[in-house]
């Protein structure tokens, strides 16, 4: 079950230059952790990747839609769903966030390819009893 992001966990996870991703396992133990850029869009977090492999990070979160992410005040638990084929609104406001946030270098034209597109996931908080992870433990 999922939640809803804080507006706190928001501006933190938003404005974070990266954040880190570690898949979950099957039996809930992490896989290592992996820096990727983070977009937010209309109080959604937003991740892709600018090279799909199944064998990475991406194709493992593809597997478990599960994973941890980590940014400078924040650690949290993740449901992870799968958007790459999304309505164009959607793609026009995430490749939007990323040449905004992170400029017109190659490396963002790489992040707003049609290859790229389909590979956006939307992080949402899972619904847990207490709250502790989510506050403060990410360096």
């Amino acid at each position: 079950m999922t939640a809803t992001w804080s507006p706190d966990d928001l501006e933190r996870i938003g404005s974070a230059r990266e954040l880190q991703i570690a898949v979950k396992r099957d039996d809930g133990t992490l896989r290592r952790w992996v820096p990727i850029w983070v977009v937010l869009v209309d109080e959604q977090i937003y991740v892709r990747t600018w090279y799909r492999r199944e064998t990475g990070w991406f194709g493992h979160v593809l597997s478990s839609r599960r994973a941890r992410i980590r940014v400078p005040g924040v650690e949290a638990d993740v449901a992870v769903k799968d958007v790459g084929r999304g309505t164009a609104l959607l793609r026009a406001g995430v490749d939007a966030a990323y040449r905004t946030k992170y400029g017109s270098s190659s490396s963002t034209a790489s992040m707003v390819t049609p290859e790229a597109a389909a590979t956006t996931l939307q992080l949402s908080p899972e619904n847990r009893a207490g709250d502790a992870l989510r506050r403060g433990r990410a360096g």
